[in-house]
């Protein structure tokens, strides 16, 4: 496959990006090469498209595919295993969102609420016990409206993002 120009930047953006969030470069940039391809490809054209050595896309697509990024798929007549990833952003950004709150947030609140029920926390000083209490209800009320968001289609979380942006023009129109 070859890149166009703009094909090339946002691959090379993607993977800045990716190193930002927490994610390998070449991860990132096969994601956003299966993204921007809009067919399934093989492993061995990923790895030629971005000049990346094979073993490295092997383990890229492994970490993909334990995120739900991105699904095997075959094609007729073809034995190799090819891969492709969701086209939709919104539904891209619930498969992230919901690996995210998987993996950093369910922990974290489960550790906060070991934290809070363990004997021990009599220990603490009352400062501690306050924050520790806070950060947790912080933490579920954004899980339960992040929640609530996934369960939406994406037209009304459209309208819902568009509403939000008028009240925080309506709301900062207002302030002194």
């Amino acid at each position: 496959m070859k890149l166009t120009p703009i094909t090339e930047r946002f691959i090379l953006h993607w993977g800045e990006m990716g190193a930002r969030w927490g994610v390998n470069r070449t991860v990132a940039q096969i994601h956003a090469l299966l993204f921007l391809a809009g067919a399934p490809l093989a492993a061995d054209e990923i790895a030629e498209t971005l000049s990346v050595a094979r073993s490295n896309v092997s383990m890229s697509l492994k970490e993909l595919l334990s995120w739900r990024l991105v699904k095997v798929t075959h094609l007729m007549g073809d034995r190799r295993d090819h891969f492709e990833t969701v086209g939709d952003v919104w539904a891209l950004f619930k498969l992230i969102v919901e690996g995210r709150m998987q993996r950093e947030i369910a922990p974290t609140l489960a550790m906060l609420g070991e934290c809070l029920e363990s004997p021990s926390m009599t220990q603490e000083s009352p400062v501690a016990r306050q924050r520790i209490q806070e950060t947790r209800e912080f933490i579920q009320i954004l899980t339960t409206w992040a929640d609530e968001m996934l369960r939406q289609e994406p037209e009304t979380l459209m309208k819902l993002l568009k509403m939000g942006a008028k009240i925080h023009n309506f709301v900062r129109g207002n302030k002194p």
